[in-house]
Formats: structure tokens, sequence, C-alpha cells
């Protein structure tokens, strides 16, 4: 039995006709299957709650998300052990990092095959934040700076609905950078790694904890992170000029801004970042909020995937 977990207003709402067609899909292959559509923000962390807690490590759930990269987020979440799941994860939303990162299919449909012939099974680390009182898991980034600061306005902006609709979602992206980037101002932040190895960076422009390679709908932030080393990448970009920065980001689009000065890139199994001033905080993409201060470590357990044939 396959349990899916659905968002149907990602991708602007095409979320609901894709999952229609992969139903008439499954039905046609007499697959026995499960789903439960999301109906609001943290609907699809509560349905990953119940649904995990049915499975046992010699009898796992099989979980599929069939969302962005937020709701990859929200499941995650909400799985209650690791260990009684297998996750499968079909793409339905703008960014698709983590299948960028993962190897995994890009279109719904080959993704949904790849899953029901089930032929590779792969470790994931899954790392968590914790913002004050609350922890979260993620399964692509968490950040503070300039990267969330853009997260945020595009999370709330209505142009980002009908660009989707034109297949345009990145001008959003690209518009609410820029617009970002021109009344950015650095931080100064303090990095603790491994619980022990700490750096102040006076001028930083943002900060993030990678599990994948990828984060921002392409950006190779981290070009050699490996979600199964069980180590987090931390990239730190500071004490740089706006211009400067202006020319690091297309070339992190092909992960060649590493040996820029001002780019810090470290591994560790342990992080946490404190600001002199509130910040914007994002995990994979959703709003973290307004932040001075957040730690990322990794869960124990990790969580198996089910991934293509190579």
């Amino acid at each position: 039995m396959y349990s899916f977990i659905v968002n149907p207003n990602s991708r602007s709402g095409q979320g609901r006709d894709i999952w229609n067609h992969l139903r008439s899909i499954m039905e046609s292959q007499g697959i026995s299957y499960q789903y439960f559509l999301t109906e609001y923000v943290g609907h699809a962390t509560e349905l990953a709650h119940r649904l995990s807690a049915q499975g046992t490590p010699d009898n796992p759930v099989t979980l599929i998300t069939v969302g962005g990269d937020g709701t990859i987020y929200e499941v995650l979440t909400g799985i209650c052990d690791p260990d009684s799941v297998i996750f499968g994860y079909i793409p339905t939303g703008s960014g698709n990092d983590f299948c960028r990162s993962m190897g995994l299919p890009m279109d719904p449909e080959k993704a949904l095959h790849s899953i029901l012939e089930k032929a590779r099974i792969m470790s994931m680390d899954i790392p968590k934040i914790t913002l004050g009182s609350h922890a979260y898991r993620f399964g692509i980034s968490a950040g503070m700076g300039y990267d969330a600061a853009v997260c945020q306005e595009v999370l709330i902006t209505s142009g980002k609905k009908f660009l989707n609709r034109l297949h345009m979602g990145k001008l959003v992206y690209l518009m609410i950078a820029l617009k970002q980037f021109l009344f950015l101002s650095p931080a100064s932040v303090t990095v603790k790694a491994d619980s022990q190895n700490t750096r102040t960076f006076p001028k930083t422009w943002f900060a993030a904890v990678m599990n994948q390679k990828y984060e921002g709908g392409g950006f190779k932030f981290c070009p050699d992170a490996q979600p199964d080393d069980g180590l987090l990448d931390v990239i730190v970009i500071e004490g740089i000029s706006k211009l400067k920065m202006l020319f690091c980001l297309p070339g992190a689009l092909f992960g060649k801004h590493t040996k820029l000065h001002g780019v810090h890139i470290f591994q560790c199994k342990d992080v946490s970042f404190t600001s002199n001033r509130p910040l914007p905080v994002h995990k994979d993409g959703e709003s973290g909020g307004i932040q001075r201060e957040f730690s990322v470590t990794i869960e124990k357990k990790p969580l198996k995937i089910i991934m293509p044939v190579l």
C-alpha cells in the first residue's frame, strides 16, 4: 500500500491536475494506494505524523510526497520514526532543488514509475533546525539573511501564481532577489561549529546550512555537499562589496563562486548562528520568521528514500 500526501495547490494549482493524472495511471495498473490532500499550512506535517505512526522498522510505511520543496519540509517534520518509513517524492513545485540535488526525476510521471519500480533505496541525513522552543526537519537547506529574505517575500507575493501559470515563475525570484539586493545590509553573525569552533563574521550577507548541493531554484552553493555523509555543509558570504556580491551569485548557479574571497564553506555535524540583529530565516524555502539565532543538528536516524535505477 502506497500512502500519498498531496499538495493540490503546488505549482499554482496545477498540482491537483497532475495528481489526478497520476491516479489514473495507478488505477489502470491496479495499484493499491491511499491519498490525502493538504488543506492548510502544516497539514502535511499532521498527516505524516499520523501515517508514519502506523509503520514499524520491520513493516515500514511507504510515504510519498507530491508537492514542492516546502511540502517535503512539512512531511519530514511530521515523521515519527524514520526507521518506520520509506520515503518517495513526486515533484509538482517550481524550484525542485530536492530533485536536482538527489538525482530524482523532474517529470512527475517518470517519478511515479520510479517509485512503483522501487528498484533502489538510499539513506539520506535528516537535518533538524531549532528556532526558539520549536524544532523542524528539512531536506535541502536552512539559512538566515539575504536568501531567507528573498524566500519570505516570494511566499507572500501575488505575482508568483500568475507567472507560474505562464511557466515564468523564476522571474518572480529574480525580481524579488534584485529588490532585496538593493536594500540589503550586512549583519554580524557568530557561527559555532561542532559546539566548539567559534568565529564571528562582521559583515555577513547570508549564511546557510546545506544538506544538498542546490537551493533557491538552482544555486549550487555547496557543490561538494552529500546528503548521506553525516555532515552539514555550511556557507557564509561576508566581507565583500555589493558589486562583488552581484557577480558572486550568478557564479553560484554553476558552483564557480567557491574560490572567491569572502565565500566561506566548511563541514560540521552541528552548527549554531547568532546575529547582532534579527534577520529573516528560512527552512527549505519556508519562512522561519525573523530571528537572531538558530541551530542545526543531524537526526541520529537517516531516512530511506526511493531512488531511480542507475
